[in-house]
């Protein structure tokens, strides 16, 4: 049995011990020799010597001080504590305003019939509500940042409704503040999910979304996930003095998807407008998305399939089924033309989308249209067209998604795999690339290198 002194653990900790003694031992011969003085001249020497004339120079330089201000003044102009949370699905204002400590019934009222602050009702998940009080604890105002990410003539701004106290109640103001726009990186490995994985991360929700749509012409984000997979991505997140406002864009990633690396990095050669490109500069904006929902999950597959139930079905299944909760936003997978909008027998409430080639698409079931879409309307790759629902011979809310080709249906999960991509980057445009994109390399390179050394890392500081 080896004592105290002789175990593995017990040496270790003596050898930064001892450094430290060291260290002080020498600290202090520092501060001794510091603290030598020279030695002193013989006292006749000093007297011998002449004494200098002295003579004091005072010049007072006048210098007009403020006047003190006012209690109103202070108040007025004095930085308030600020109270600020993150809305959750489900919340209602009521919840939210309680989380940042109002609790004014007369508020509640002047929100509830003033026409201009109608906005706070529209709560998004994800968004921020801000509450500032004064040094006593009295309400001053109220925020809610409904768009943390417009852009006004080239300035990113978030899009606030502010409601202050005033004498006589309140008043309702829309501002726009000037963000900040600040650099993130982070890596992560899919254990269960995306959205698992970029949690453990601290990535916002905002950003997985693009994360999803920036590949989603390269992977299959719903059913092509491995445990493993890996991601580095370069991002930008904006704020209003220096709070966290929201999620800017994806500026670089790197996902690692069955051992099969897929990269993309945001290219803008005007300042303006831009999309998103592999290292090679091939576009990855996919001729066909290859999912219209977001996130979901496949509950009925193409073919052969027997339904039963209430609604009992048998017989060939001419497209896919995304089960989804109601209401979720349903997108156009390519550019195109509604070719029909409205009710159709089984298929309730239902869109088709004409494209290129004698190829059309079908979504079917949905709860109500976006605004704006009627026949004959253009419409745009990843547009908003509709919302899940479950009109028709639906058995629960779920989008019915069909891909033909000449009306004849064709597996769309197998189609929009081997449709091209959108035309490349234009020669003229790939020496600025290459330059743009060069630093975004480099810090994928290094995050690589990161994570093969720590593989349990999920999380790497902004700068």
């Amino acid at each position: 049995m080896h004592s105290v002194s002789d175990t593995p653990e017990r040496r270790s900790s003596l050898v930064p011990g001892a450094i430290i003694s060291l260290a002080l031992v020498a600290g202090l011969a520092a501060v001794a020799l510091g603290v030598v003085h020279p030695p002193q001249t013989e006292r006749t020497d000093l007297i011998e010597q002449p004494i200098p004339e002295q003579r004091l120079v005072q010049n007072v330089v006048p210098f007009p001080l403020p006047a003190d201000p006012t209690p109103v003044e202070h108040t007025a102009t004095e930085t308030p504590y600020i109270t600020e949370t993150r809305i959750r699905a489900g919340d209602t204002l009521a919840s939210v305003l309680k989380r940042v400590d109002v609790s004014n019934s007369d508020l509640l009222n002047f929100l509830a019939r003033e026409p201009k602050a109608r906005s706070i009702y529209k709560l998004f998940a994800g968004r921020t509500v801000q509450a500032g009080s004064d040094h006593n604890g009295n309400l001053l105002w109220v925020r809610y940042i409904y768009s943390p990410n417009s852009e006004v003539n080239g300035q990113g701004i978030a899009k606030t409704l502010q409601i202050s106290t005033t004498e006589s109640g309140f008043k309702a103001e829309e501002l726009e503040l000037p963000l900040e726009s600040h650099t993130e990186v982070a890596v992560g490995t899919i254990r269960t999910s995306l959205f698992a994985a970029t949690d453990i991360a601290g990535i916002p929700d905002g950003i997985t979304s693009q994360m999803a749509e920036v590949l989603s012409s390269k992977i299959d984000f719903l059913r092509g996930l491995r445990p493993g997979d890996q991601f580095r991505v370069v991002y930008e997140t904006r704020s209003i003095g220096g709070r966290i406002a929201g999620a800017g864009r994806v500026l670089a990633l790197e996902f690692v998807n069955g051992g099969k690396p897929y990269s993309a990095v945001w290219f803008s050669p005007d300042g303006e407008t831009g999309s998103y490109y592999d290292l090679e500069g091939e576009s990855l904006r996919g001729a066909f998305l290859r999912n219209s929902l977001k996130f979901s999950r496949v509950s009925s597959t193409f073919g052969m399939r027997t339904i039963r139930g209430v609604q009992a079905w048998s017989g060939f299944h001419p497209g896919v089924d995304y089960a989804a909760p109601m209401g979720t936003p349903i997108h156009a997978t390519a550019d195109g033309t509604v070719d029909f909008v409205g009710w159709r027998d089984g298929y309730g409430n239902t869109i088709i989308l004409r494209h290129h080639s004698k190829i059309t698409t079908l979504y079917a079931h949905q709860s109500r249209f976006a605004d704006g879409i009627k026949a004959g309307s253009k419409v745009s790759q990843g547009q908003l067209i509709g919302y899940v629902g479950s009109t028709g011979w639906s058995t629960g809310p779920h989008l019915h998604y069909e891909f033909r080709v000449a009306d004849k249906p064709i597996d769309p999960l197998q189609a929009t795999a081997n449709m091209p991509v959108s035309k490349p980057l234009e020669p003229e445009h790939r020496a600025l690339f290459a330059k743009v994109i060069a630093p975004y390399q480099q810090q994928l390179q290094v995050l690589a290198k990161y994570q093969e050394a720590i593989p349990e890392s999920s999380n790497v500081a902004s700068r």
